[in-house]
């Protein structure tokens, strides 16, 4: 795949960003909406429009100040979020000369700032970028990656994550792990909720009150939860053909990443990181992959729309260069 061109792209995801941090507040916004119509009714039992529009108007405010303190919580601790996720710690220069050579190097020939460069102390192959400005951009790779790879093979996959800070790529894609991050927790508390509704003194009229209510959020959370993943994956899985194009044009060497991928393939779990969401960062990610505690309620819906194209036609695309 030809690369687009980085100004493109950049503005590609800027504009995706823009749509996305108002598309994801909206679909809070209906989601509550329908939680409120269908808990509203007239004397006949109907949902009652009028009524539910009331109420609605009154919870915006409520709505909007709760998705922000999430999202400003979660958008600006993210690094952070991260590095405890993985346990990824910052890699040390002077015991590390070659790797900080190579993104030294690669920086340096596009004119960039160099990011942050941290490890995870695994023997699994894979890597991934992160951060949401220069401040807080880095590259992290696993022990493993480091120690398999040849200089030429480790500068592509350098290059690949490199690429995905210059398209902003990391940005966009802390920005819908934020939201839908949202939709997951409501689904998971609303399910809880439903389970455990049983208990206590409450008379049964209140219990199955509580039950419908606890349902009707369920449901309605659900399918809010199902399209911000179709939103997630505005993303697309072009984007990891884009940044395998721009590692190419840093480095001129497509063949060195593709025998990387094809070294990282299958050896690519981290055991130690639980997070779907951050499993979706790295370099190679397989829905398969993530563990079955991780996943939670509906998580592994998440894993039949994987956001990274199969390994084996990546490497395809890279050696018809």
């Amino acid at each position: 795949m030809k690369y687009v061109g980085l100004q493109q792209q950049i503005t590609s995801n800027n504009i995706k960003s823009t749509l996305l941090l108002i598309a994801f507040p909206l679909l809070v916004l209906i989601a509550v909406f329908a939680v409120i119509y269908f808990t509203h009714f007239d004397q006949e039992g109907n949902p009652h429009l009028d009524l539910a529009i009331q109420s609605f108007i009154q919870t915006i405010p409520f709505v909007l100040l709760g998705v922000g303190i999430w999202f400003c919580i979660a958008f600006f601790g993210n690094s952070a979020m991260i590095n405890l996720a993985t346990g990824s710690k910052p890699l040390e220069r002077k015991e590390n000369m070659r790797i900080y050579n190579l993104v030294e190097n690669l920086c340096i020939s596009v004119g960039m700032k160099m990011p942050k460069v941290n490890i995870i102390e695994s023997p699994a192959l894979n890597a991934f970028a992160s951060g949401i400005n220069e401040k807080t951009y880095s590259v992290t790779l696993t022990r493993g990656i480091i120690d398999t790879l040849n200089d030429e093979e480790l500068e592509g996959v350098i290059a690949h994550e490199l690429t995905h800070i210059r398209n902003k790529d990391v940005r966009l894609l802390i920005v819908t792990i934020v939201f839908v991050g949202i939709f997951s927790f409501i689904v998971q508390i609303a399910f809880r909720s439903l389970l455990f509704s049983g208990g206590g003194s409450s008379s049964r009229k209140d219990k199955d009150d509580g039950k419908g209510l606890m349902l009707i959020i369920l449901v309605v959370s659900a399918v809010a939860y199902f399209l911000s993943i179709l939103f997630k994956l505005a993303l697309s899985r072009r984007r990891e053909y884009l940044a395998d194009a721009g590692a190419v044009e840093m480095t001129k060497k497509p063949l060195a990443l593709a025998n990387a991928l094809k070294k990282i393939s299958g050896n690519s779990k981290i055991e130690s990181v639980k997070s779907e969401d951050v499993e979706s960062m790295f370099i190679e990610n397989l829905p398969g992959d993530s563990s079955e505690d991780s996943m939670g309620f509906l998580g592994g819906l998440g894993g039949l729309f994987s956001t990274h194209p199969p390994i084996a036609k990546r490497i395809q695309v890279l050696e018809q260069f």
